[in-house]
């Protein structure tokens, strides 16, 4: 079977991995960054380990000048080994686990692949060590899994937490305002073109989501069970699991100073 690369952009294109479920919506998109010209690509999020994805991966990059990693989940990192292994290149991440031997990735700084230049913003909040990768170029911010191109993400509490995710949505926001961000290249789903109007609502849904956790706490719903239970009515159970590690995450932030639940 070939698959194909979708184009998206002049410098970014992307494959979309078997990997469908209510997590990942359609797949891990890989992104596949270059510039126009240039001979070496940068893979971002390899994906889950399946050959097929790897070598479409592969044949749509060519040479591969470094690997970078939005964040730690599996669907997005499984395939570290192998593509360290077919390419040699330097794999890079926020996380020291997934740098085998590079510097970890650091906030605010820039890299440079063959005339590709690649702005890194800490987005910590879906995990800690989340980032967004901005092509200042052609003003694309890939998310990860900050943003998604449908619905919203889960904040995977413990490792999750939602103050700092908060801020990092209101960090994106402030991008979109000074003009650097006009699209956002996504982790899963499809790409946002009207990012302000995404994360406003982003925004909007969790202030909503904490009102509806605070009205169930003083109800008398006491772990996140009892919350979902009382707030995800409109949700299919087959979310509950992830929806009650947002809510850990949301019954953590109100028991924060100024936010006594």
């Amino acid at each position: 079977m070939t698959i194909s690369p979708v184009a998206v952009t002049d410098r970014a294109s992307f494959v979309l991995a078997a990997n469908p479920g209510i997590m990942t919506l359609d797949g891990t998109n890989t992104w596949i960054l270059r510039e126009p010209g240039a001979t070496h690509a940068v893979v971002v999020d390899p994906g889950p380990s399946d050959e097929t994805h790897l070598q479409a991966v592969l044949a749509a990059a060519g040479e591969v000048g470094l690997v970078l990693f939005t964040h730690r989940h599996f669907d997005h990192t499984e395939a570290l080994g192998r593509i360290v292994e077919l390419t040699g290149a330097p794999a890079r991440s926020i996380d020291p686990e997934f740098t085998r031997g590079a510097e970890p990735l650091v906030d605010g700084e820039t890299i440079d692949v063959d005339g590709l230049s690649i702005d890194v913003f800490a987005t910590p909040g879906h995990t800690t060590d989340s980032a967004c990768f901005l092509m200042g170029a052609e003003r694309s911010l890939l998310s990860g899994d900050t943003i998604l191109g449908r619905g919203t993400t889960v904040i995977a509490h413990p490792d999750g937490v939602l103050g700092a995710y908060l801020d990092s949505l209101a960090h994106i926001r402030e991008l979109i305002e000074e003009g650097l961000v006009e699209r956002i290249l996504p982790g899963h789903g499809p790409v946002i073109d009207q990012p302000a109007e995404v994360v406003d609502f982003y925004l909007d849904h969790r202030a909503e989501r904490l009102d509806q956790v605070r009205a169930a706490v003083d109800a008398g719903a006491t772990t996140p069970r009892e919350v979902v239970q009382r707030v995800y009515q409109d949700v299919d159970e087959s979310l509950w699991g992830a929806a009650e590690l947002s809510v850990a995450a949301q019954l953590d932030y109100l028991r924060q100073p100024n936010f006594g639940a």
